[in-house]
């Protein structure tokens, strides 16, 4: 199958990256009116839709742009081929204002202003650990798959794992610069003040970077065929 013009996959980008950002703080406005009272069932609420959520906005896009919708993402491939660099210094762009785009259209669909700053301090030394490693496993999750030949469960996988880290993060793992960015535009519950953004984006850089190099530790040389299981559990 021949790739798709370069306007048509920043158009999956941009588009991908708003659905994206409309669930997660559409969800997240929808589970503080649903459950007011009770913090730990908005996040699961939060969690889950966003989950099922991504799960379904990647297999939407991938055939298209690869359903990056994060520029560490888009780094990485790039770093490891996958992706022209000229592709990547385009994607970055489209993936932040589909971001910003998602958020007001969340701000608006639950009846708020177009544009609401956030004023939800979230930068702590903990929450920078967590984007770290929250950026760095997901990295992991992908490219782990990818360089594996197993690419057709990178959906399934990425929701499952955003889902999980969600709880297991103390940052509630946003793990991508774009969605951040955009964060910022909800003073809501998924959102996240300016102030706090930068250093946000700097631990995704720096866990970016991590992610990098355990996959190139772990998976030296792409295998785009995987072995079978019974193969490679009983090798000869």
């Amino acid at each position: 199958m021949s790739t798709p013009h370069l306007a048509r996959r920043l158009l999956a980008e941009f588009l991908g990256s708003a659905l994206l950002a409309a669930v997660v703080i559409g969800s997240g406005v929808a589970a503080q009116r649903l459950s007011p009272m009770d913090v730990g069932l908005q996040l699961t609420e939060n969690a889950a839709a966003t989950a099922v959520g991504l799960f379904a906005i990647i297999l939407v896009f991938a055939p298209l742009s690869g359903a990056h919708l994060n520029p560490v993402v888009s780094l990485v491939d790039g770093a490891f081929g996958g992706r022209p660099w000229r592709d990547v210094v385009a994607y970055i762009p489209a993936q932040i204002a589909g971001c910003i785009s998602g958020a007001i259209l969340a701000n608006l669909m639950f009846a708020g202003p177009a544009v609401s700053i956030s004023t939800n301090d979230r930068l702590t030394g903990p929450h920078a650990l967590a984007e770290v490693t929250a950026t760095a496993g997901l990295v992991l999750v992908i490219f782990a798959l990818v360089r594996s030949g197993r690419s057709a469960l990178v959906p399934a996988a990425v929701g499952a794992y955003i889902g999980s880290a969600y709880f297991f993060t103390s940052s509630t793992s946003f793990a991508n610069p774009a969605i951040t960015i955009g964060r910022m535009f909800s003073d809501t519950f998924a959102g996240i003040a300016p102030t706090s953004a930068p250093g946000f984006i700097a631990a995704q850089l720096v866990g970016g970077l991590l992610g990098y190099a355990l996959v190139r530790t772990l998976y030296p040389n792409p295998n785009p065929t995987p072995t079978p299981p019974a193969a490679a559990a009983f090798p000869l």
